[in-house]
């Protein structure tokens, strides 16, 4: 009883209202919770951008194609208003004349390919051969019976390919995209035509809808963007040009065929930096190496290497300059995500994009390590008198 006593009973239970101070919480914690919940709506939203840009292609892509058409274009338009031209009839003139150019130049390379095809598959079949002959003289030392059952292997797998339903189901697919690249190239016909002869226009109504109080930001940041795709895309367009001509000019001396085809093909595989012209220069030394031989496929890739490095080392340096400077991984980045959302159109905007983007980002930097006034200042003049690079977008 004595030991019961002294024990006592148990502690009393407060009750209360809760009370969780946010001082509670290490400072760490705190600031690692609210990095992290940014953070985490970031990805989602730019997941969801991504994915709705992914699901509507068929009209983003060609969107932003005819973006960076109408920045290479835009100042044709312009020097036709200098002569008193109407901005709708000198919009309508430059997108018929680039059609008519765009044509007539596809249309000489496509005759030079089809007067050429039938040499060319004489000497693909002349390189099978020669194949066929190192295979069973050469190293691997292969019998004429190995040779024709592997032949044979790879005609049964096409022919079951095709009896499976694999060729009918290639067949519709070919149809799908044939009918999307139509659509799309109607969408960038009319997008472009709008764009430099209403694009002032358009810009207006987009500034309009945001918060007045971010207008200034948002038509300032629009015009830095304008005048980075603006650069770039002259940039790329010359970088192409120079090496088209490269390629051309070596292809031209080397004897190898379908000079103009080539040039073509090396002009629109710039357009993706760091890759583009390098897939469409081992075209090149292919066709070189099947018409010619190898020695010949050797200095055609010497070429090609020559014109690479040219253009690494003294053109985008010096043409792109610091509006559209781009680190080669964020080159990379942009040109895989391209890639992943929208394929081979996706990698062909996604630089010019990014670059637009970058731009944007500096200017918005610059403008928040300003103070207010010296920022207002900075602002006000491209709103009350907009730079003739921005007047459209």
């Amino acid at each position: 009883m004595v030991r019961e006593e002294r024990r006592g009973g148990p502690a009393p239970i407060t009750t209360g209202p809760s009370r969780f101070d946010r001082a509670q919480v290490p400072w760490g914690l705190d600031l690692a919770a609210a990095w992290a919940w940014r953070l985490l709506i970031i990805a989602v939203a730019g997941y969801v951008l991504l994915w709705l840009v992914s699901f509507f292609a068929i009209v983003t892509i060609p969107i932003a194609v005819a973006l960076l058409i109408s920045a290479l274009a835009w100042p044709l338009v312009r020097a036709l208003t200098w002569l008193r031209v109407p901005k709708g009839l000198a919009a309508l003139v430059v997108v018929i004349g680039g059609l008519a150019a765009v044509g007539a130049l596809l249309t000489f390379a496509g005759q030079q390919v089809a007067t050429g095809a039938a040499d060319l598959a004489d000497s693909t079949v002349q390189g099978l051969e020669e194949i066929r002959a190192w295979l069973r003289d050469g190293p691997v030392n292969a019998s004429d019976s190995q040779i024709n059952d592997w032949i044979k292997s790879v005609q049964e797998t096409i022919s079951e390919r095709s009896q499976n339903g694999e060729a009918l189901s290639q067949v519709t697919e070919l149809g799908t995209a044939v009918g999307h690249v139509i659509a799309a190239f109607f969408i960038t016909l009319f997008a472009t035509y709008f764009f430099l002869a209403d694009g002032d226009r358009i810009w207006s109504w987009l500034v309009r809808i945001a918060p007045r109080v971010a207008r200034e930001r948002v038509d300032s940041s629009g015009r830095v963007a304008w005048v980075s795709l603006v650069q770039f895309v002259r940039a790329t367009v010359i970088v192409a040009a120079v090496d088209a001509v490269g390629v051309m000019i070596g292809a031209a001396v080397l004897d190898v065929p379908f000079v103009l085809a080539l040039g073509v093909l090396v002009f629109l595989g710039a357009f993706v930096p760091l890759i583009g012209a390098t897939i469409a220069g081992i075209v090149a030394v292919l066709v070189a190496l099947v018409d010619q031989g190898p020695l010949t496929a050797l200095l055609m890739l010497a070429v090609v290497i020559g014109v690479q490095q040219l253009e690494g080392h003294i053109l985008q340096p010096f043409l792109l300059g610091r509006w559209v400077s781009l680190h080669p991984l964020g080159v990379i980045l942009a040109i895989a995500g391209g890639v992943l959302v929208a394929g081979v159109a996706g990698a062909l905007v996604a630089v010019p994009l990014a670059a637009a983007a970058n731009a944007v980002v500096l200017h918005l930097a610059e403008l928040s390590q300003m103070p207010v006034e010296e920022a207002a200042e900075e602002l006000e003049p491209d709103v009350i008198h907009p730079p003739d690079e921005g007047t459209d977008a």
